[in-house]
């Protein structure tokens, strides 16, 4: 046994969080420095690191650009055309006062999809408002079930950049990871945020912030036209329809033979061509006919690349430190481990995730560095896909583990609720790490079962 190769990834992980931690680096390049660490200390010479840093970033990126880039777009358009908007104050009127928790936690898992965790939380508060400020009750009676919905949707569901990117990492289908997601997140959101928002409500009293209205522009948007409810979810949940189609063809469900009738539906569900097809109709039924200008369209896609940027450099980088583990021999050294270990590969992508997102705060560099220690170990495996999609909600709901102070979205709940930071641990962190229990669970019963 090489023990050396495992300290050269224990090295690496240790340089990963050294330099986010304290001296407070670029997810990037950390994790590009961490990659060079580690492949440098296994033996690999300066050309050779090189060559592996070209093949990672290229192999991962081809992908992931190109889907989270799409993504983006489609969110902004969504976002600024008060579609997702539209999306909630019908759910929430057709459920009524009394199950409005309930439809705010599905409201959550639908416009996270496309829209950012922040962006779509500061979007909507201003309705969670307007409803205590109705009902006279507790604030985190109707913030709880968003916030689950928002952030199980936010990890689990594509096209949001984390499962995409690890989906890349690992090998797994699009239309499998969406599918599965979808399954986890309904009974996920139901327990960890309906219920749980009615538990806590009752415990922690909290009424709206008034001053919080005066500063966020959506709160003034009862007045703005709307598009409909209709029209909306059908956008949304487009190009969704169009993966899990060409999943189930793909698998025989339809029995359909004719190769022309499958090659249609193959081009038109791959994750390239049912985001396209979504962006293009958006801009046309959610910004041209709503009165946007071609500028004006061209401009919120624009604007929107800036934090898809971001995240598809860390994925890029993420590409990199799972080529020098494949590389260096480090990942198959891991699988032997684990395999003499007695640990299970589903439980391994939820802890290594679950640990690395305690450390540094950041579910996505969480997601992403998972994603790359667990992609060797699966080479030496036959798994379905199936498995593969499990395998990507496992590291998810590791990512997902106990929000606390080194995470931006803490403080953004805080912030917009009004909360101390105990009653935002007792509120969002533990609804934080109930989800990934809740979720972990469930991932590993479909791992198994499949």
């Amino acid at each position: 046994m090489n023990y050396f190769l495992l300290l050269s990834v224990l090295a690496g992980i240790a340089s990963l969080l050294i330099l986010v931690l304290y001296f407070k680096f670029p997810a990037f390049i950390a994790l590009l420095i961490a990659s060079i660490v580690t492949g440098l200390l296994a033996g690999l010479s300066a050309q050779k690191m090189i060559a592996t840093i070209q093949e990672g970033m290229g192999s991962t990126l081809g992908f992931v650009a190109t889907i989270v880039g799409l993504g983006a777009m489609f969110g902004a358009i969504l976002e600024k055309s008060g579609g997702a908007d539209a999306i909630a104050r019908y759910l929430i009127k057709k459920a009524g006062q009394n199950k409005s928790p309930l439809a705010l936690g599905f409201t959550g898992l639908i416009i996270s999809i496309p829209v950012f965790f922040d962006v779509a939380f500061i979007l909507l508060i201003p309705i969670i408002y307007a409803i205590q400020k109705n009902t006279q009750k507790s604030l985190l009676l109707y913030a709880m079930p968003l916030l689950a919905g928002l952030a199980f949707g936010h990890a689990f569901i594509p096209p949001t950049p984390g499962p995409i990117a690890v989906a890349e990492i690992i090998g797994a289908e699009m239309g499998w990871v969406i599918l599965t997601s979808i399954l986890i997140g309904i009974p996920t959101v139901s327990l960890c945020g309906v219920l749980f928002g009615k538990m806590i409500a009752k415990n922690i009293f909290i009424q709206s912030p008034e001053q919080a209205l005066e500063v966020i522009p959506t709160a003034g948007r009862e007045n703005q036209q709307l598009p409909s409810f209709g029209l909306t979810i059908g956008i949304v949940f487009l190009p969704i329809v169009l993966i899990l189609l060409n999943t189930s063809f793909s698998a025989g469900l339809f029995n359909i033979k004719n190769p022309f009738i499958i090659q249609i539906v193959a081009f038109l569900g791959h994750p390239f061509s049912a985001l396209v097809i979504a962006n293009i109709v958006a801009w046309i039924l959610l910004g041209i006919k709503k009165g946007y200008s071609a500028t004006d369209l061209s401009t919120i896609s624009i604007q929107s690349m800036a934090p898809a940027g971001a995240i598809i450099l860390v994925t890029g980088a993420g590409g990199v430190f799972k080529q020098v583990l494949v590389n260096t021999g480090a990942g198959k050294l891991l699988a032997e481990l684990l395999l003499h270990a007695g640990v299970s590969v589903v439980l391994f992508a939820y802890l290594s995730a679950a640990i690395i997102r305690l450390l540094q705060g950041s579910a996505t560099v969480a997601m992403i560095t998972a994603a790359s220690l667990l992609a060797p170990l699966l080479i030496t495996g036959m798994y379905s896909p199936i498995q593969l999609a499990a395998l990507v909600a496992a590291i998810a709901a590791g990512a997902t583990i106990f929000s606390h102070v080194n995470d931006s979205g803490f403080w953004l709940v805080k912030q917009y609720l009004g909360l101390t930071e105990n009653q935002t641990f007792k509120s969002w962190s533990l609804m934080t790490l109930l989800i990934s229990v809740v979720a972990g669970l469930l991932s590993a019963l479909i791992f198994y079962l499949a």
